[in-house]
C-alpha cells in the first residue's frame, strides 16, 4: 500500500471518529436537556427538538430487532472498509471517500446507541411535514447515500468502479 493510500485511510478513520464523536455528543446533549421535557421549538411550527428512544429502524420500523440492526451495520461497515481499501488514489474518488466515511460514521453512531441502550436516541423533528424524529447519524447516512446514488448514476462510469470486484482475477494459462 502506497504512502498516499495510507494517508487517505488515516484521514478516513480520523474523519469517521470525529463524526461519530459529534453524533454521540449531540445525543448526549439530547438526553441531558430534552429527556422528560416538553419539545423545544427552534422555528415555531417548522422545526423542534423532541426526545425519542427509537427501538426500530427508519420511521420506527422493525421494532426491537437489535441483533439484526447490529449485524446489518457490521456488514455495511465491512463493505465500506473493503471499498475504501480498494479505491484508487485519484482525485476523482475523494468525494467517494467522504461519502463512505459519512455513511460509516452514521452506522457506527447508531450502532453504539443500540449496544449501549438497546435503542437509538432521536431528537430532531420537522413539525411542518410531520417527518419522523431523527438524529445526526441519520443525517450522515441519508444525505450521503442520496449523493452517493447520484454520483453512481450520473458521474462515475462502469469502468471507474472496476476496482470494486468481489471476483477473483483469472489468469490466462500460457500454452
Amino acid at each position: 500500500m502506497s504512502l498516499k493510500k495510507k494517508i487517505w485511510i488515516l484521514l478516513d478513520l480520523l474523519g469517521i471518529a470525529a463524526l461519530v464523536g459529534f453524533d454521540q455528543y449531540t445525543k448526549y446533549l439530547a438526553v441531558i436537556h430534552l429527556k422528560d421535557q416538553a419539545a423545544f421549538n427552534i422555528i415555531n411550527g417548522i422545526l423542534e427538538l423532541n426526545y425519542l428512544e427509537n427501538k426500530g429502524a427508519a420511521f420506527g420500523m422493525l421494532q426491537n430487532q437489535k441483533a439484526f440492526f447490529i449485524f446489518v451495520a457490521v456488514v455495511i461497515l465491512g463493505v465500506i472498509g473493503y471499498v475504501l481499501l480498494k479505491t484508487p488514489d485519484k482525485k476523482k474518488y475523494r468525494l467517494l471517500h467522504v461519502l463512505l466515511s459519512l455513511i460509516a460514521a452514521g452506522a457506527i453512531g447508531n450502532m453504539i446507541d443500540r449496544i449501549r441502550f438497546d435503542y437509538v436516541v432521536d431528537f430532531i423533528y420537522f413539525v411542518l411535514i410531520n417527518f419522523p424524529i431523527f438524529n445526526v447519524a441519520d443525517i450522515y447516512v441519508t444525505v450521503s447515500t442520496v449523493i452517493l446514488v447520484i454520483l453512481l448514476l450520473f458521474v462515475y462510469k462502469e469502468e471507474d468502479l472496476s476496482f470494486i470486484s468481489f471476483k477473483q482475477k483469472r489468469y490466462r494459462e500460457i500454452k
